[in-house]
């Protein structure tokens, strides 16, 4: 959201020709409060269906323009060619600067459930369709502008790359104006996860304020409030006023999507949904762990006098009761590959899971069927590659971030 402000900051203004740092601020400032403001206060996402059409088509036209007028050839040729420019650039030392930008796009899923919930029709494969087809055109635009934009300057490509084209250009002017409906439209959904965030941890996801004296009773009435404003109201102003406080001061937008995007991307975009789905899925990943490991059983038997076969019944045997991992003795490998971390988080979910279902009979839990989507090895390692991939990107994020900006300069 900070991100979004700095690029208000620096898009609009050189629309209009100021220069001057305090008139940038000012417009930042009464453009942000008319617009996007507004656009927060809203209570349901669903609210922003129509802002974000437009969003996505501005993206579409933006996307179109870098790739019509960057200058690829004329940079290529300068730097060598192609092979050159390959050769030279493959792999640089702000690689995982580079990474921090590209994990705060890759954090949509912070979003999902309110997204999800917003749908009119609540079924797997709507939600299937929108998930996939949104993150799949997303993947190929960012592909297709990153690759394009850079080619286009190569080292000399700046954090918002329109800042690479002439400030006097009239079709420049436009993709900036094209830039700044989307983060007038974007960052609404933004402010949307924050107040969600906030409701839930303060007061339980009471939005609209039952909580409070003041709180008439009515469906669809709301308090809990400051002065004259609701939860939702003062809420939305309180993330306002937290992120344009750094946003007044920052002018760079490349430190800030890199090490916010290295540090909470990496989180949200990698660690949280491989932690989530082993959590989730627990007891599931128990018993996957415990047939990596041979299935073994106790040792001696606990089969009582009830469990043998009986005259004329072939139903009873004698089956031994498996082993706990606890009981087991883990081969070198168990502890190579990290299980005592990955079975640890498994327990703590399955406990949690365990203790929501019976602390609320409301919760429903429904039986594996046909359609259900049921975790299996495959999909186990790939969470596990998530979390490691994430606290990699954390690390190596932060700490060439560090480097960049405060010893090799």
């Amino acid at each position: 959201m900070v991100a979004y402000l700095l690029i208000i900051k620096d898009t609009i203004p050189s629309i209009l020709g100021v220069e001057n740092r305090f008139e940038k601020i000012l417009i930042m400032i009464a453009t942000s409060a008319t617009i996007m403001l507004p656009l927060s206060m809203q209570r349901d996402m669903a609210s922003l269906s129509i802002t974000s059409l437009f969003s996505v088509l501005a993206d579409v036209v933006l996307v179109g323009f870098i790739v019509s007028y960057s200058p690829m050839s004329e940079s290529i040729e300068e730097a060598g060619g192609i092979g050159k420019v390959l050769e030279d650039n493959a792999v640089q030392p702000t690689l995982f600067v580079g990474l921090g930008i590209l994990s705060t796009a890759m954090a949509c899923q912070h979003s999902a459930f309110i997204v999800s919930g917003s749908l009119e029709n609540k079924t797997m494969k709507r939600w299937a369709t929108v998930t996939g087809f949104s993150i799949g055109v997303s993947a190929i635009l960012c592909m297709i502008l990153g690759v394009t934009g850079y080619l286009g300057f190569l080292n000399e490509t700046q954090g918002d790359v329109l800042n690479n084209f002439d400030n006097d250009s009239a079709l420049a002017n436009i993709a900036r104006f094209l830039l700044a409906i989307t983060m007038f439209f974007t960052y609404p959904m933004e402010s949307f996860v924050a107040r969600h965030v906030l409701v839930q941890f303060f007061h339980g996801g009471d939005m609209d304020g039952k909580d409070d004296p003041n709180h008439s009773g009515e469906d669809g009435a709301e308090a809990g409030g400051i002065g004259f404003m609701n939860r939702r109201q003062t809420l939305t102003l309180v993330i306002y006023l937290m992120t344009l406080l750094p946003a007044l001061i920052v002018d760079d937008l490349g430190p800030v999507l890199s090490i916010t995007g290295s540090l909470g991307g990496g989180c949200i975009a990698y660690m949280g949904p491989g932690l989530c789905y082993l959590g989730v899925n627990g007891n599931a990943f128990l018993e996957f762990a415990l047939k990596l490991l041979g299935n073994p059983s106790r040792a001696g038997s606990s089969v009582t006098t009830a469990d043998l076969p009986v005259a004329g019944s072939s139903a009873n045997m004698m089956v031994p009761a498996l082993a706990s991992l606890d009981e087991v003795r883990k081969p070198f490998w168990w502890y190579l590959c990290g299980f005592p971390i990955w079975t640890f988080i498994a327990k703590v979910g399955k406990n949690n899971m365990d203790n929501k279902v019976s602390s609320n009979a409301a919760y429903e839990t429904n039986a594996y069927d046909e359609i259900s989507m049921i975790p299996n090895g495959t999909d186990f390692f790939i969470a596990i590659f998530f979390i490691c991939f994430g606290v990699l990107s954390v690390i190596a994020g932060v700490g060439t971030n560090i480097y960049v900006q405060f010893i090799r300069d």
